[in-house]
Parts: C-alpha cells; sequence; structure tokens
C-alpha cells in the first residue's frame, strides 16, 4: 500500500514538469541523475581510493590540460547563450519568472539550463582525477557535497521551471567564475614553465566571494519584492540557502586567510577553492 501510495504521489507531481523537456536525455524520472551521483560517491570516497591503493598514481597532466581548457570553452558557450536567452535581452535582474512558451528565446533559454545541468556531470572528473592522481586529501566533503548537490537539484530546476531571471542568474555567474578558474587549472596542468602567468591565483578567493554576495542579493529580493508571482517558490529559497551556506564559508576562509594573516583552511584549499 505505501509503494502504491508513493507511486500515485510521483505521479501526480511529474504531471506538473515542463512538458517541452518531453523525451530528452536524462529527463525522463531523478533516478538516472540520482544513480549517477550516487556511484560517483561510492567511487570517489571508497572503491576508487581501494583500487588505487597498492598502485602509482596516475600522470594525468595532458588529460587534465585538455579538460580544463575544454570546460573553459563550455563555459564561455554557456555564458553568452545565458546572455542571448534573457539576460542581455530583456531580463530586469528582478521578478522574472519561467516562460513556458515555446518562443525561440525560451527554447533556447531551456536547451541552456539543460547543458548547464548537463555540465555538471562532466566536472565531476574533478574529482576522479584526484582519485586517480591519488590527492585524496583534495576529497574533501565539502568538494564533494558541491559536486553531488548540483545536479541532483539542477534537475527537478530543469523539469519544472527551465527558463527564468531568478532561477538562473546563479548560474550564468557561476560559468563566469568558471571561465576564470578554469583558464587557472589549465595553465597550472601546463607545469610549472608557466606558473609564472599565475600571479593573478590571490584574486580567485575575491572573484569567488563575490559571486556568492551577488547571488545572495540577487534571489534575496524575493523576499522584499511586494507581488512576485514566481512559479515555484521553493526553488528560490533552496538557491538563496546554497548561495548564503557557502558566503558565510567564504567570509570564514576570507576572515583566517587575510584579515588574521593566516594560511586558507585546508578544507578551502583543497575543496571548494576549485569546485565553485
Amino acid at each position: 500500500n505505501l509503494t502504491s501510495k508513493a507511486i500515485l504521489l510521483y505521479d501526480e507531481w511529474i504531471k506538473d514538469a515542463d512538458p517541452r523537456l518531453e523525451g530528452w536525455p536524462l529527463m525522463s524520472s531523478p533516478f538516472p541523475t540520482t544513480f549517477i551521483i550516487g556511484t560517483y560517491v561510492y567511487f570517489v570516497t571508497s572503491l576508487g581510493p581501494k583500487l588505487m591503493e597498492n598502485k602509482k598514481p596516475f600522470e594525468l597532466r595532458q588529460i587534465m590540460t585538455f579538460y580544463n581548457f575544454s570546460v573553459v570553452a563550455l563555459s564561455l558557450y554557456m555564458t553568452y547563450e545565458f546572455l542571448m536567452s534573457g539576460w542581455a535581452t530583456g531580463y530586469s535582474f528582478r521578478c522574472d519568472i519561467v516562460d513556458y512558451s515555446r518562443s525561440p528565446t525560451a527554447l533556447r533559454m531551456v536547451r541552456t539550463c539543460w547543458l548547464y545541468y548537463f555540465s555538471k556531470f562532466i566536472e565531476l572528473l574533478d574529482t576522479i582525477f584526484f582519485v586517480l592522481r591519488k590527492k585524496n586529501n583534495q576529497v574533501t566533503f565539502l568538494h564533494v557535497f558541491h559536486h553531488s548537490i548540483m545536479p541532483w537539484t539542477w534537475w527537478f530546476g530543469v523539469k519544472f521551471a527551465a527558463g527564468s531571471g531568478l532561477g538562473t542568474f546563479h548560474a550564468l555567474l557561476n560559468c563566469i567564475v568558471h571561465v576564470v578558474m578554469y583558464t587557472y587549472y589549465g595553465i597550472c596542468s601546463l607545469g610549472p614553465a608557466y606558473h609564472k602567468y599565475l600571479w593573478w591565483k590571490k584574486y580567485m578567493t575575491t572573484i569567488q566571494l563575490v559571486q556568492f554576495i551577488m547571488i545572495t542579493v540577487h534571489i534575496g529580493q524575493i523576499y522584499i519584492m511586494d507581488d512576485c508571482p514566481y512559479q515555484y517558490p521553493i526553488f528560490m529559497f533552496i538557491i538563496w540557502l546554497y548561495g548564503s551556506m557557502f558566503l558565510v564559508l567564504f567570509l570564514h576562509f576570507w576572515y583566517h586567510a587575510y584579515t588574521k594573516g593566516q594560511r586558507l583552511p585546508k578544507m578551502a584549499r583543497n575543496g571548494i577553492s576549485k569546485d565553485q
């Protein structure tokens, strides 16, 4: 009886999904995404380290160089698509609700949202490279949590509310930040001869901090606007919670790194500093 009730509730709930996503890869239900994330977590926290325990770390410099600059190119493309799908063509930066029409601009935003969601699976390679290179100290809780929660929450965002200013501002900023960060890691992977070009490393924490301030302020508008008929307020709360959480963490890191003159906590150096 409980199983039947659960199935009925799921069927009733999924009826509200965006019909424009019908037949799209990984969009049929949340279970494929959940399975991929579960497999990822198991591999990077248990299976992978065990398999590598008695092996030499892999030398992946060329692969990582290709990977990092590929993510840069993808992030640049998604930034452009987010801009042309709304952010540079009509969004107000305030109460921009979901456009469920089949206009060319609305469908373009749907495709961009799905691509951003899919890119989060590509970024799981960050952690896999850590494991294969036996950099297990970099597989922190925050690192794995961030890489796991993003594709899972974004499945629901794409499935039910693909295409709105309120729901995509953080994705636009994240793409811009990834252009900067993966450029840094791409240059870093080229070898010591190129490290002289990485003088701007100290500014990356500042860029990340500004990112979360902007996300928190933007999404916080929904709590002070008199009438904003956004279709799924729960998504706004999740984005606000996520932005606020990482804003607090980065303010803590900033305090210890710059105000007190200490090195960043290990969690920041090994986890978050690359993952946002």
